[in-house]
């Protein structure tokens, strides 16, 4: 079981941030937040992929003042992301639920203090947003874009924040690689308790954002860091929300749904395995419930796989086993042992949800 860090409890919306809380998986829409219809269409889009937590650009005032018709009429909390001008966020911490500043291209001083009066009057948080190509010129004449420049930019901020009276803060410290990233991260963590919000920025498209955020999240949350996390893909906003909670159930962090074990592709396979398990992930889709299930095409470690999971097929020529919790519960040919197979996991899954 992995121990996380003991973080401060905050509130986004009804969403507990932090503490003992589930890991949250957030996204961002990409429409033009003053265009009301197309953004709340994407945020419920996220709702039913299972997003947590939506952010919203607000480049502009237009956009601020369509956030109160926005968030009317939609169900998840709401994160205003404001940059450069600071009046945006006065505007939109009258409605959401969060404001997302990168303190670095506020500006004064004097205009981040009146961000964290108008925070503090809703009772809402502030995401303190660190990231490396944007950093105070006086840390990054220091330390350049690194690791340490980050985290010295977010030490500054957060006393800033909490010599002003204010703790209701989350913090991220994003790069586009995966090292400077996890090292910032690691390097802060021990140096207070507020939540942590993770990310590798500007990751790319599906295939390289799901590779790097793979390895920086995974080894962060195997750490034990992590409150709150964003997968930036450059494609569809519900493949955010796929590869975060793969992430989550992958590395043991969050148990939700199976975890399906199933041979690589090799020589020894006596049965159509692909087509096998492209079948049951199909029509197991809607478990949630936390088993372990295998489909293996083989004799050579069919068995022993099938003897920790909760159900699993053990394919031979032509036919196979179906085993539940290691035990033989039916040989049958092998166009009979998906159907029979699917049973059991939906059987064993009832178990589970009734204990």
């Amino acid at each position: 079981m992995i121990k996380r860090y003991k973080t401060k409890q905050i509130f986004v919306g009804d969403v507990a941030i932090g503490g003992d809380a589930p890991i949250s998986v957030q996204s961002m829409t990409y429409s033009d937040t003053k265009d009301v219809e197309a953004t709340v269409e994407q945020i419920n889009r996220l709702h039913f992929a299972g997003c947590d937590i939506v952010r919203v650009a607000v480049p502009d005032m237009e956009d601020a003042l369509a956030l109160k018709e926005i968030k009317s009429r939609i169900s998840l909390p709401l994160v205003a992301d404001i940059h450069f001008n600071y009046k945006l966020a006065l505007e939109a911490a009258k409605v959401v639920d969060c404001i997302r500043i990168n303190p670095g291209n506020i500006g004064e001083k004097s205009r981040v203090k009146d961000i964290v009066k108008a925070c503090t009057q809703r009772g809402i948080p502030i995401r303190i947003g660190v990231n490396s190509g944007s950093l105070e010129k006086q840390f990054e004449n220091k330390y350049g874009q690194s690791a340490e420049g980050m985290v010295a930019s977010a030490e500054y901020n957060i006393k800033f924040l909490e010599d002003l009276g204010f703790d209701q803060i989350k913090i991220s410290l994003k790069a586009s690689d995966v090292q400077r990233t996890v090292d910032a991260y690691r390097m802060l963590r021990p140096k207070n308790d507020y939540p942590f919000h993770l990310g590798v920025t500007e990751a790319g498209t599906i295939f390289h954002a799901t590779v790097k955020s793979s390895i920086g999240l995974g080894a962060l949350l195997l750490d034990g860091i992590g409150d709150t996390m964003r997968i930036s893909i450059t494609g569809e906003l519900e493949e955010e929300i796929k590869v975060g909670k793969a992430i989550l159930k992958d590395s043991g962090v969050a148990k939700d749904g199976l975890n399906i074990i199933s041979c690589p592709t090799c020589g020894r396979i006596e049965a159509d395995l692909v087509s096998a398990v492209s079948e049951i992930e199909k029509r197991t889709a809607h478990i949630k419930a936390p088993l372990d299930v295998s489909v293996m095409g083989c004799v050579v470690n069919a068995i022993g796989e099938a003897k920790s999971a909760d159900v699993a097929i053990a394919y031979g020529k032509g036919q196979g086993l179906v085993m539940v919790k290691g035990e033989v519960v039916a040989k049958l040919n092998e166009k009979e042992l998906v159907d029979r197979f699917v049973q059991e996991v939906e059987s064993a899954a009832l178990k589970e949800e009734n204990k």
